[in-house]
């Protein structure tokens, strides 16, 4: 393949990355203005927001059957049209019996359309024989931050949340419709078995899982609980509270950003090593931390260490399984699914204890993250590879 074509196409993908992260963005900035239409108790929106988890778990491992059947590119564009459109959905539900199956739908995209373009990172990646993973979640980070930037502004204009939405969901169609044609066509070689509609990770698969399951897990209870921690704990202002996610989320996309170029000099599985020991030095920092700058400081190495965890998970998975969007898929799931328990085990453990060892689940897991960064070492039919550990 030619070399122009494998550098459009890895131009491609960082903007697919980008376009799925401003409507995760964009979606989440009018949350409330969907409450509220609705009417809907704290009860109740908790309630309709874990649709899109149950949609994006069932969905998910049924990616790579349709990555194989119709092709990296072709899935991959498909799939990422269908979640810019329902992005326009949600607001329209008249009522909770209709949000939920419609977020539902919502989540299922997302989660199918996030496992094809992971797996199309990872096989131009693979062309160009150097880690561009971490980066490509950066992407999708800034994505996130320029949807949420402009769905601030919409909220703060009193816009109608289905005008903007709907306006959001066409302007990414065509961002990411135009950029996906730019992307690399993968299709299963003549005598490649396909996969099942649903596939369950293979033991590899699922110890690589498990080392994005610490990351993520540390990475949402953080996110969603270190404005609380600041202000129960530390007994800081709101507006210190609100700078300890600030300074997490600065963290974590700086580190994707520039993670690259640092798996590139010393490979995925020392790196992961080092961010494991980042976070769990972070971890004990905010269990300890009983005044604001050492709890903020906590939570920025919390983000930096576990931010090239997941796209490392994701590409070593990829090589261990039988297709790259198998392998995603698998990790993705496992991955993923800590996201969602996180926040809740965190304030179950709270209830029982108290909020600062509730951290120390977090930094057990990072800790586990470390020791088990071997995982990520790709088998020796790949140690050509430069991003292999």
């Amino acid at each position: 393949m030619e070399l122009p074509a494998v550098r459009r196409a890895r131009i491609a993908v960082a903007v697919v990355f980008a376009v799925h992260g401003a409507v995760s963005g964009s979606f989440a900035t009018r949350i409330p203005w969907i409450q509220d239409r609705l009417g809907m108790s704290e009860g109740a929106l908790g309630l309709a927001l874990l649709a899109p988890a149950v949609g994006s778990l069932v969905a998910m491992p049924m990616a790579g059957r349709l990555i194989h059947r119709f092709g990296g590119r072709s899935a991959t564009r498909w799939l990422l049209a269908a979640w810019c459109a329902a992005l326009a959905l949600p607001a329209l539900a008249p009522g909770l019996p209709l949000l939920w199956p419609t977020l539902a739908v919502f989540g299922a995209v997302a989660g199918m359309s996030d496992v094809a373009m992971n797996a199309q990172g990872v096989l131009i990646q693979r062309h160009l024989g150097r880690s561009i993973m971490s980066g490509l979640h950066g992407m999708w980070s800034v994505g996130g931050l320029v949807g949420g930037a402009l769905g601030v502004g919409a909220a703060h204009a009193d816009l109608d949340a289905r005008r903007h939405l709907a306006a959001a969901a066409l302007l990414l169609l065509v961002v990411g419709g135009v950029a996906g044609r730019a992307l690399l066509e993968a299709r299963p070689e003549p005598g490649d078995v396909e996969p099942p509609r649903f596939v369950l990770p293979s033991r590899g698969v699922l110890i690589i899982g498990l080392v994005g399951f610490c990351a993520v897990f540390a990475e949402a209870a953080s996110q969603d609980w270190c404005a609380v921690y600041l202000q129960k704990v530390t007994s800081a202002s709101p507006g210190v509270s609100a700078a300890a996610f600030t300074a997490f989320a600065f963290t974590m996309a700086a580190g994707r950003l520039s993670g690259d170029l640092v798996v590139r000099r010393f490979g995925a599985v020392t790196v992961v090593r080092a961010g494991g020991l980042l976070a769990v030095l972070g971890g004990a920092l905010v269990v300890i931390a009983r005044t604001p700058p050492p709890a903020i400081a906590g939570f920025m190495l919390i983000g930096l260490g576990i931010a090239v965890v997941v796209p490392l998970a994701f590409a070593a998975a990829a090589n261990a399984a039988p297709t790259p969007g198998e392998g995603v898929a698998g990790a993705a799931t496992i991955s993923y699914t800590s996201g969602f328990i996180a926040p809740s085990v965190i304030g179950a453990v709270a209830d029982v204890t108290s909020l600062s060892a509730s951290f120390i689940v977090v930094t057990a897991l990072a800790a586990a993250m470390l020791l088990a960064a071997g995982a990520l070492r790709q088998p020796a039919a790949a140690k050509a590879d430069p991003v292999a550990g």
